[in-house]
């Protein structure tokens, strides 16, 4: 009895033992930090070395144009930075200048800037029949890019946008290659604006240049800026036709004139009405519009504008070669528009109208100069002798 005891106290001894091992194991295993369990990784999500450049996008999605065949365009992907530059084109005359940079919308628009030698930079259309309406060969040395309609609707001010939009290069009126027809029918017949600040009498001024065969437009500083896109809608494509150059100083303006030239200046005063009256004052207002700048009033009465001879626009004053002052609404014409006129023994040329109506707007005064112009040009080169008495239109 007493032996199987002592077996008995023996095997629990031995239990405890094991237990208090198994029980220290526990607590060690406690205190051992946790193990990290790695997943299986791809390629592209494998951890880069310093060394290794960071991935590139995927280069832009190009398809063969259904136009002509090797005609290439992009797809313009969301957020394109490409796409805000046109409305900064469109709105900023001062990005224009720097960047050298204008845009064109519209078929009409761009094939004849393509067809005069514009350069091109990127075009942007909502369908590729777009493409078929312009020169092949001229369009492949542009960045060819298709957008959403819905994209050029909201850069394009138009009501109805044609799909078509292209950012060129300013153009350079000595490198440009203007229509024969053009050229033909040009006449030693010159326009000057002076301070013409309306886009829309602008364009419809240059409109009327190119029309009646003007050899060149001179614009000064003051007026709005050619290349701004309500001017460009309504020259109806007169840049291409007609060289303009802009931005000029009075000082220069004698310079991008022909030798031995008269300039003439649009007038409102009816001289039928000065006649037998005295001398009119250098302060009287001399425009194309109803009031002249006080600036203008002020600058002329202290400089002493010398008198011009005054007669109506049809009567016998376009010798070759001659150009026509055309003066803004608002300001009228410069006092160095008059001194430039006596310089050269030019004329007021009036447009007489009904007693109480007030001066014609400077685009239609502009175009009624310019095709009398253009009319007494060509009746004098069909004189022999020069001295066949000039019709008077009836």
């Amino acid at each position: 009895m007493a032996a199987l005891c002592r077996a008995w106290r023996a095997l629990l001894r031995a239990r405890g033992a094991r237990g208090d091992a198994a029980g220290r194991r526990g607590v060690r295993a406690l205190r051992r930090s946790p193990v990290r369990v790695l997943q299986p990784q791809s390629p592209r999500d494998s951890p880069q070395s310093p060394a290794e450049p960071p991935p590139q996008p995927p280069p832009p999605v190009t398809e063969r144009g259904a136009a002509a065949p090797g005609l290439w365009y992009e797809k313009a992907a969301p957020g394109d930075r490409r796409l805000g530059k046109v409305v900064t084109i469109a709105k900023s005359k001062k990005f224009r200048d720097n960047h050298g940079k204008v845009l064109l919308e519209g078929h009409r628009l761009i094939k004849d800037a393509l067809e005069a030698g514009a350069v091109p930079q990127t075009l942007f259309f909502s369908t590729v029949g777009h493409l078929k309406l312009l020169p092949e060969a001229e369009i492949k040395r542009a960045s060819l890019v298709k957008v959403k309609f819905e994209d050029i609707k909201t850069w394009s001010d138009l009501i109805t946008p044609q799909g078509l939009l292209g950012i060129f290069s300013k153009p350079d009126p000595a490198k440009m290659s203007y229509p024969a027809a053009q050229l033909a029918s040009s006449l030693p017949l010159l326009l000057i604006c002076d301070n013409i600040r309306d886009p829309g009498n602008l364009g419809t001024i240059l409109r009327s240049a190119a029309g009646a065969g003007c050899e060149k437009v001179l614009l000064t500083k003051g007026c709005v800026d050619p290349w701004e896109p309500k001017v460009l809608r309504a020259g109806m494509g007169a840049h291409f036709r007609v060289p303009i150059i802009a931005n000029l100083d009075w000082e220069s303006v004698p310079t991008n004139l022909p030798a031995g030239i008269q300039v003439c200046v649009a007038d409102n005063n009816d001289p039928d009405t000065a006649a037998g009256s005295a001398p009119a004052s250098p302060k009287t207002p001399v425009k194309s519009s109803p009031k002249a700048a006080p600036e203008h009033e002020d600058e002329e009465g202290a400089a002493g504008i010398p008198e011009l001879a005054a007669q109506h626009y049809y009567e016998d004053w376009a010798r070759a070669p001659v150009a026509v002052v055309i003066g803004g609404e608002t300001h009228g014409l410069s006092p160095a528009a008059l001194r430039l006129a006596a310089s050269t023994g030019g004329k007021r040329l009036s447009i007489p109208v009904v007693p109480g109506v007030d001066s014609l707007n400077s685009a239609i005064a502009a175009g009624i100069m310019l095709f009398e112009g253009k009319r007494q040009l060509l009746w004098r080169h069909k004189q022999e002798d020069g001295r066949q008495k000039m019709p008077v239109p009836g």
